[in-house]
């Protein structure tokens, strides 16, 4: 893998965005892509956004009428994606995040609002790179596996407790 280009906004004002946040996402996209034997440059947009924008992006383009965790917008199929003509760059696409989500289930889980975006970004990114668990099965055990193990080499395993200070 060359280089990764992760542009990451904030679209929503519910949640204060940690300090270190931004580094982190970009150390799970450039992990991923890594752990993936990615070849070339890539690049990835990340946006923070409330659980209403992420419930009208939900309905509007899984018919689901309910917010979630995640979503994410894969700008390839099997391997092969656009290249950005200016950098040479392959999209991947997007990843939208609900703060509102991530908080609520970092609670339930017992574990870090960084350590909750960060399995996020991992998810993600996996399925911008064409990985699926909605089938369950096989393809679900081996994506949750993959994900893991990135969680892992980032510091950041199942159960472990990885505490940042806030700078307020």
């Amino acid at each position: 893998m060359d280089k990764i280009k992760v542009l990451i906004s904030n679209k929503q004002t519910e949640v204060k965005i940690p300090t270190g946040i931004r580094l982190l996402i970009r150390r799970c996209c450039h992990a991923v892509l890594v752990s993936e034997n990615f070849m070339g440059s890539a690049e990835v947009s990340v946006s923070f956004v409330s659980n209403a924008e992420i419930k009208r992006l939900n309905a509007q383009y899984r018919n689901k009428d309910a917010a979630t965790d995640v979503l994410s917008f894969p700008l390839g199929e099997n391997g092969v994606y656009d290249k950005n003509e200016e950098t040479g760059a392959f999209m991947l696409g997007d990843i939208v995040i609900s703060m509102e989500k991530a908080v609520e289930q970092a609670k339930m889980f017992g574990h870090t609002l960084q350590r909750e975006v960060a399995f996020l970004t991992v998810h993600s990114m996996f399925h911008l790179l064409g990985y699926d668990h909605e089938n369950g099965g096989l393809e679900a055990v081996q994506m949750r596996e993959k994900e893991e193990s990135v969680l892992f080499k980032l510091g950041l395993p199942r159960g472990a407790s990885y505490v940042m200070e806030d700078e307020n």
